[in-house]
């Protein structure tokens, strides 16, 4: 690449368990003959994800350059987090090809687009392209606002309608920014579901966008990567419920950290989470557990009421034995205690 090209940027954004890790895993094994750097960003997180990337790299994306930051949304940490990581990234030698950056999913995608436009990095990075992942089985669903002009006009008829959900401006934000659509868990959605799913995203789409069907993350990085979109240039193609805010906020998700005891069967945690999920309108599960009589360490990752978990290593020889999961959901239906007793803790902490 020569020093005068601009290094090109994706975007990976997506709500919360719709696959963004599990796409970037399999683009740092099959990347098209680019050297990749990845950038994780995640909400209320302790290191899951960028260690579950970390444990994947290979010479063409070695350890190195995965980055996780975990102070906050990035596109809110520009001068302290953002600019000198994409700095490091860029001064590293051999110097990268493309980087990746996961969003959190709870991010709004825009915001982090006018970061690319801040005077330090403009002349030197440019979005080549914003991916959104869909979950198939959840879009189709109904779990996010399908139909805006409809619920507008609702609430014009009666001022007792809520307004819609955070979780479906956050969805039909991510999908209002995107170049290509995946939809991702093709197999769990089924024929009808996908179907279902793909008119609620168009519906949803200010613009025709490519909807690309995705199981386990698998896709030519020919389809994905090196769009050009230079989306830093065409943001009013890319409209958002936050469109004219000064700033955007996070305060209607929280998150804490639960550190739960030795688990003896696998499907007691599973069955406690599902319970959270089913009776707390939990978001968001993920971390790692302790198994009785295991030397490897249970991964676990649940969205809503789905929870998948496998071995994913051995405990190191110098590391504590400790279980710790970040739960995740909205304001209101965070309760600590609820939480630490569900899962057999002794007490929550908030998520820094």
């Amino acid at each position: 690449m020569s020093d005068l090209a601009k290094l090109p940027v994706t975007v990976i954004t997506g709500f919360l368990g719709s696959g963004k890790t599990t796409l970037v895993r399999q683009l740092m094994q099959n990347p098209g003959g680019r050297r990749l750097a990845v950038i994780v960003n995640e909400f209320g997180d302790v290191g899951v994800d960028g260690e579950i990337l970390k444990g994947c790299a290979i010479p063409d994306c070695p350890a190195e350059n995965i980055i996780e930051l975990s102070n906050g949304c990035i596109c809110c940490t520009v001068a302290d987090d953002f600019i000198p990581t994409i700095e490091a990234l860029m001064a590293l030698d051999p110097r990268p090809d493309h980087i990746l950056i996961e969003t959190s999913g709870l991010a709004l995608p825009k915001p982090l687009l006018k970061a690319f436009d801040w005077p330090d990095i403009r002349s030197k990075i440019t979005v080549d392209g914003v991916i959104a992942l869909a979950d198939a089985e959840a879009v189709a669903a109904g779990r996010f606002a399908p139909n805006v002009a409809a619920v507008d006009a609702q609430r014009l008829a009666d001022d007792s309608i809520d307004h819609e959900t955070p979780l479906s401006e956050v969805f039909e934000d991510q999908i209002s920014c995107a170049d290509i659509i995946l939809l991702t868990k093709p197999d769990l959605a089924g024929p009808e579901g996908v179907a279902k799913a793909r008119a609620i995203i168009a519906a949803e789409s200010p613009r025709a966008i490519p909807v690309v069907e995705v199981a386990e993350g698998v896709v030519d990085a020919r389809i994905i990567l090196g769009l050009g979109a230079a989306a830093e240039d065409d943001m009013d193609a890319r409209p958002s419920h936050h469109d004219g805010a000064d700033d955007h906020e996070h305060d209607d998700f929280e998150s804490i950290v639960v550190d739960i005891p030795e688990v003896g069967d696998p499907a007691d945690l599973v069955r406690a989470i599902e319970g959270l999920a089913n009776d707390h309108n939990i978001l968001r599960i993920k971390g790692y557990a302790v198994v009785t009589g295991k030397p490897m360490r249970l991964l676990v990752q649940a969205v809503g009421a789905r929870v998948r978990h496998q071995y994913d290593r051995p405990w190191g020889a110098d590391e504590a034995r400790i279980g710790r999961l970040v739960v995740i959901a909205e304001h209101d239906d965070i309760d600590a205690g609820v939480i630490s007793a569900a899962l057999g803790a002794a007490q929550a902490q908030a998520a820094e």
